[in-house]
């Protein structure tokens, strides 16, 4: 692993938007399937030792993704994300929104919009996160977004290296 990689979390209260910058030494593809492939997804996206379950997923304009974080004890944070706009390998955007397990959202929700590019074996994920209400975004960061979601970046770097090693 490169220990050398860009990780940028900035916070812009007065749009409400979170910016995130980060370097993955691994390839295009194999970090793309990463982010939108529920089989990967979920040995991932939850901060330790919470765990990631995804009831369904739909990558399509207009699918859904309907997960939950499960906590040791059980407890499950469920979210839905609706996919608005995909450009295979390059980008995609999303609704998301946490919910309960029967499916009914917990409105305001964020728009996310992730951007993918490689260069020398070097894939770069740009994130803009906008809240639609300051509010949901202070809650999102008082709950330790920043931290969950290093977290959770360390688990993506952790599996991407072990695929990449299985593949090599």
């Amino acid at each position: 692993m490169t220990s050398d990689l860009l990780f940028d979390f900035t916070v812009d209260k007065t749009a409400k938007t979170v910016f995130i910058t980060r370097e993955f030494d691994a390839g295009l593809s194999l970090v793309w399937d990463a982010f939108t492939k529920a089989e990967l997804l979920d040995q991932w996206v939850a901060p330790k030792p919470w765990t990631s379950k995804t009831k369904y997923m739909n990558f399509v304009v207009g699918g859904r993704r309907f997960y939950a974080m499960v906590s040791p004890e059980g407890l499950e944070r469920w979210s839905i994300q609706e996919y608005t706009s995909i450009t295979p390998k390059t980008n995609f955007k999303m609704h998301n929104a946490f919910a309960d397990k029967d499916e009914n959202p917990e409105l305001p929700g964020s728009d996310w919009d992730y951007h993918f590019s490689e260069q020398n074996g070097i894939t770069k994920v740009r994130i803009t996160i906008f809240n639609e209400s300051l509010a949901r975004m202070e809650k999102m960061i008082e709950m330790g977004f920043k931290e969950g979601f290093k977290m959770t970046i360390e688990n993506l770097e952790n599996l991407l290296a072990t695929i990449s090693h299985k593949n090599n």
